[in-house]
């Protein structure tokens, strides 16, 4: 009878052991929910594993294998092998103002940084629990699919449908996409944290909520790649006008990090404009090496005696929807650039991609004043077009921009 009462308690032991990893395992991991959402299957053991097998999933799995296989291929893996050519030297930290959650092209352009920093107005939104969502997990994942249409196609998202795309669903934001491109670029999450900045720019948690109306809100993302190194996102949902950036810590989180490189794409060309010199003028003093398109910091605000400027590829002025940026200086630059066999940008076809690469001389990182051209104002701005060159600047180049644009719109 001893025995046997033994033997019962052993088996109890057994299975109570047994049982605590199963409980421990009720919530899905970050990792775990970002491959979900990315398409791709979680760990054996997660409670998402069984939702894998739902048809809704695969097709969705199935819909991402495609299209982001198409998109490395055609970019991503392109820009890789430019940014390992051009890019000979790199800091640990990049900064990305006017990035939405585009976490792919941070990474494929500054693979090796340590500290990614992005800021744009998108919010930071929530990935609840996928398995409290009962019915609307397919939902979910198709709302997926509209948010992530445009960056998959033309390499950027459109401003005012992610103002509506990113507050669809109960996965919401920009973390779900966050979470997506993490994945997709082959990196493990290890800790995810919500922040706010205070006002001298520390970092501090945020997980309630609570932090004042005007703090600058964001997430912490700590994830590895195939080296196992940690590295850390940070996303911030914020305001960088002169009117929103002047009056937050995040211009004094990015200052206790630089200098540092950075990546300005489609940005609406907003640094041409006296709403964003604050920006403008930190990222000159502040960045060692910058990727950009013509949409970024405009060209009269190099100093020459301070910049190595290195064109790539062909500067054919801005799409219809921007009138009035287009950059005589630019055009000339342009005469003598280099090739590139990627798109980027508006212009993402790669025969009409312009892409500029700024590197600071030796001794000016994170020594440079503020760059405001002598002939200007501060906010004053030109936007003449030249003579020079009239077949980059054609009516018909800008119809087929404008038509390119409310096409865009159209598909709202």
């Amino acid at each position: 009878m001893l025995q046997r009462r033994t033997i019962i308690a052993a088996a109890a032991g057994l299975l109570l052991a047994a049982a605590a990893p199963a409980r421990a395992a009720d919530t899905a991991t970050a990792n775990d929910t970002a491959l979900f959402l990315a398409g791709m299957p979680p760990a054996a053991d997660s409670p998402l594993a069984p939702l894998t097998k739902d048809r809704a999933w695969q097709q969705h799995a199935h819909t991402f294998d495609g299209a982001f296989g198409r998109l490395d291929q055609g970019q991503l893996a392109r820009i890789r092998a430019w940014s390992s050519a051009n890019l000979t030297t790199s800091r640990p930290t990049m900064f990305y103002m006017f990035s939405g959650p585009d976490f792919l092209y941070a990474n494929a352009f500054y693979p090796n940084a340590t500290t990614y920093v992005l800021a744009a107005l998108e919010p930071v939104g929530t990935v609840p629990d996928l398995t409290t969502l009962r019915g609307s997990v397919a939902s979910s994942l198709y709302q997926l699919h509209v948010s992530l249409s445009s960056i998959l196609s033309y390499s950027f998202f459109i401003t005012h449908r992610m103002k509506s795309d990113l507050r669809a669903t109960r996965v919401n934001g920009a973390l779900p996409i966050l979470y997506v491109f993490l994945a997709r670029s082959g990196k493990t999450i290890r800790e995810v944290t919500m922040v706010h900045l205070d006002d001298a720019g520390a970092v501090q948690p945020d997980a309630d909520g609570n932090a004042r109306g005007n703090a600058t809100r964001g997430v912490k993302i700590v994830f590895a790649g195939s080296d196992g190194e940690a590295r850390t996102l940070y996303y911030f949902s914020t305001n960088i006008a002169n009117d929103g950036v002047k009056s937050s810590g995040f211009l004094k989180f990015c200052e206790s990090l630089a200098p540092a490189d950075s990546l300005i794409k489609s940005a609406s060309y907003l640094l041409h404009s006296g709403g964003f010199t604050t920006v403008r003028d930190f990222l000159l003093a502040n960045s060692a090496v910058r990727v950009q398109d013509d949409s970024g910091i405009p060209l009269r605000y190099y100093d020459a005696k301070k910049w190595d400027l290195q064109p790539f590829g062909h500067y054919l002025g801005p799409i219809g929807v921007f009138p009035g940026r287009y950059q005589p200086q630019y055009a000339v630059l342009f005469r003598k650039s280099r090739p590139i066999d990627f798109g980027i940008g508006y212009r993402w076809h790669p025969h009409e991609t312009n892409l500029l690469l700024a590197v600071k001389m030796p001794g000016e990182a994170g020594a440079e004043a503020s760059a405001r051209p002598a002939s200007a104002e501060p906010g004053a701005e030109t936007s003449a077009t030249p003579a020079a060159e009239p077949e980059r600047h054609s009516p018909a180049r800008q119809r087929r921009g404008r038509t390119m644009f409310d096409w865009f719109r159209l598909r709202r």
